[in-house]
């Protein structure tokens, strides 16, 4: 059953992933951007808790002089808890610096 929750844990964050990267963010919305995130993996089955956060400093990097850039993957970080009967696992999703790359991983 580790396995399962391990993989639907995964698919969670791939989907956020591919779904938002390019959404249009500013100051005034990322906030709402991120809680609507959350609010699209809870929908998911086996949700147990979902967070969602967007880098600040470096949405402030990317603005454009219209005050909004496409959301990146180095700005986004996600967390999602997956129970599946006893079994619960959590996962993560952000940037890796030293690889340059945005990387999964299951924290618990």
């Amino acid at each position: 059953m580790k396995e399962i929750a391990a993989f639907e844990a995964g698919i969670k964050l791939g989907a956020l992933f591919h779904q938002f990267i390019g959404a249009p963010v500013s100051h005034d919305n990322a906030e709402i951007l991120a809680r609507a995130m959350e609010s699209c993996m809870k929908l998911q089955p086996y949700v147990a808790e979902a967070e969602v956060s967007i880098d600040r400093e470096k949405l402030e990097a990317e603005l454009s002089g219209f005050g909004y850039c496409s959301l990146s993957p180095e700005m986004l970080r996600a967390r999602v808890k997956v129970r599946i009967s006893e079994v619960e696992v959590e996962a993560v999703l952000e940037w890796d610096e030293e690889k340059n790359y945005p990387l999964m991983k299951l924290v618990r």
